[in-house]
């Protein structure tokens, strides 16, 4: 079975321009990495896991902020890697500069055999659509483009 994630397609109308709210991986292989490094708030729940609370809880761990609203399911995609992710949206409006996100540990640098504590996200924004297109991962676009077909 392939693995699985969930994530929150987080938008908002500012001025009758719709934004997404997107995060940028932490850690030093992404440190350099800006567009097409970008993803919605997301990670990999168990297959009986409830994929909407897994979502919820995935923004939490990332942003250190709750989400909640009318939750729409999106199609699923599937990413390069063979994972299928499963993304909800829902309009809401956070503080992308206040976000607060847990920590992953691996060794870096490679073979030192020291352990280090990176940020699973280390920053968020507010993007247009053309922004996002071109800021998310190429696998997630169908995402973005799926909000921008739904009559909001």
């Amino acid at each position: 079975m392939p693995r699985q994630s969930a994530g929150i397609l987080l938008y908002r109308k500012l001025n009758n321009i719709i934004q997404v709210f997107l995060v940028h991986p932490g850690g030093p292989f992404w440190k350099n990495k800006d567009d097409g490094a970008w993803s919605i708030p997301k990670g990999e729940y168990e297959s009986d896991e409830d994929p909407l609370e897994a979502a919820k809880r995935e923004f939490y761990e990332e942003t250190g902020q709750y989400i909640d609203g009318e939750f729409i399911a999106l199609k699923p995609i599937k990413q390069k890697s063979g994972k299928i992710v499963q993304a909800y949206l829902v309009e809401g409006d956070i503080d992308a500069a206040n976000i607060k996100s847990n920590l992953f540990e691996m060794e870096w640098p490679p073979k030192s055999g020291k352990m280090q504590s990176f940020p699973e996200v280390d920053r968020a924004g507010w993007f247009t659509i053309g922004e996002a297109k071109v800021k998310i991962n190429m696998g997630q676009v169908g995402l973005v483009e799926e909000l921008t077909n739904s009559p909001l």
